[in-house]
């Protein structure tokens, strides 16, 4: 447990060999001299040179802070932000943030940019970033909560680090999942593979800085021990277990939930998966309410008009060139794509590809995501349909699912939607985190 608000070094690019930025104020150089206005930083020979606007260096070492120091009105702007890094929704940004800047070698030729400020200040542009800075106050506490929550587990956690490499065993498997842990030299990046962070960039409504305020040191908590409280945008009606997306571990406080006020089976059949992606079940996700949707997604998740049920089709040929440049594995012609295991929202942890020259088995529920299109499949709570030419081949895989992200822990769009038909943020919590308790720590 924590009882003071940390500092977070969060990496707005990684491995750069240059980058460019502009100080608005001044920063502290180590040596005490202060610098302000256009810089440009690269790497050269194990150190980085940073140069004014002139080109004329200002400083060469292997690490650079610079520091605002007093001032609290300072920020700094980079260009050329990645956003979605490999979703669909990708794009470059220019982006604006307070607190402090690193830059920091990773290897010989390149650095880290990174950005170090106080957990709070981190969360209220990760929750202006992660959904509308415009949506219902309850539910921007409930996620101010969970990511502060996901956060200072994920640091403890990374102090004893897990598997997150590729497994290939005897029987052709190929299972990869991936968290945070792999990040070195910073604490988490600015994007979906941790928490989306846009700094200042995003506007931060009234509406943020109170829940910001409202739980200021909140956290989840379970036997005395900060909850890793997981969150994605739409679960499709039933949330996912832990061991579908990530190691095969099983915390109680994530198990698989309906989302809506009546229980239902999970899915524990490829006839119930069928059943469950070809029906449109209510649940607090389940909305087409367009209004609503503009109150609390960002303007580029909105361009997903449809998450809750989806649909996917691919010329066969066309899916076999996003199998080998994804995978890397030429399965010749592709025969059958069969689920072989599921969790309870249907979504697929083991997926066997049969081509006529190879046969794979693919796994977790991420590299199935990322296999099987050109950015990533919503999820993995899918079944395949085919149909074939009038010479019995293979003209068409046609995909139906449900859902968006991996579906462990809180579903944005239902706890939104709870918001707003007026439940409390501890309800909405309570409801997605079963058995957990509130605590605040500092």
């Amino acid at each position: 447990m924590i009882d003071s608000e940390p500092k977070i070094k969060v990496a707005l690019l990684q491995k750069c060999p240059e980058a460019r930025m502009n100080l608005d104020g001044s920063y502290l150089l180590p040596d005490g001299r202060t610098v302000t206005g256009e810089l440009s930083a690269r790497a050269g020979n194990g150190q980085i040179i940073l140069a004014d606007s002139t080109g004329r260096e200002i400083i060469r070492q292997k690490e650079v802070f610079l520091n605002p120091g007093s001032s609290s009105d300072a920020f700094f702007t980079v260009g050329n932000v990645k956003i979605g890094i490999d979703f669909h929704w990708q794009r470059t940004q220019k982006q604006s943030f307070r607190g402090a800047l690193l830059l920091s070698m990773a290897g010989q030729n390149d650095f880290h940019l990174i950005n170090v400020v106080p957990l709070e200040d981190y969360l209220a542009s990760v929750i202006s970033s992660e959904m509308s800075a415009k949506a219902p106050l309850e539910f921007l506490k409930t996620q101010a909560v969970t990511a502060r929550s996901w956060l200072v587990a994920m640091l403890a956690k990374k102090k004893a680090p897990g598997q997150t490499l590729p497994r290939m065993n005897d029987k052709k498997e190929i299972i990869v999942w991936q968290d945070v842990n792999d990040h070195e030299g910073f604490d988490v990046c600015a994007d979906d593979h941790c928490q989306r962070y846009q700094g200042i960039t995003r506007i931060i409504s009234e509406n943020v800085a109170r829940a910001i305020d409202a739980t200021r040191g909140l956290f989840l908590v379970y036997d005395d021990e900060i909850c890793d409280a997981r969150y994605y945008k739409c679960c499709g009606g039933q949330t996912e277990i832990f061991s579908t997306a990530w190691e095969n571990l099983s915390p109680a406080y994530l198990q698989s939930i309906t989302d809506s006020d009546c229980a239902r089976v999970p899915v524990q059949s490829e006839k119930d998966a069928a059943d469950w992606l070809t029906s449109r079940p209510s649940a607090y996700c389940n909305t087409t309410d367009t209004e609503l949707l503009g109150r609390i997604l960002p303007a580029f998740d909105r361009e997903t008009t449809h998450f809750y049920r989806w649909q996917l089709a691919y010329g066969r040929e066309d899916l076999e060139a996003i199998l080998f440049k994804k995978s890397g594995i030429d399965f010749g012609d592709l025969q059958h794509i069969i689920p072989l295991e599921r969790g309870p929202s249907g979504r697929i942890c083991r997926l066997k590809i049969i081509g006529s020259k190879k046969t794979v088995i693919v796994g977790k529920e991420l590299e199935i995501r990322r296999w099987l299109s050109e950015s990533h499949l919503l999820s993995s709570a899918f079944i395949v349909a085919v149909e074939h030419d009038l010479d019995g081949r293979i003209k068409r895989f046609i995909f139906h699912g449900g859902g968006w992200g991996h579906g462990v822990g809180l579903c944005q769009i239902g706890a939104a939607v709870m918001a707003s038909q007026g439940y409390l943020s501890e309800k909405i919590l309570a409801h997605y985190f079963r058995g957990t308790a509130l605590k605040k720590l500092y």
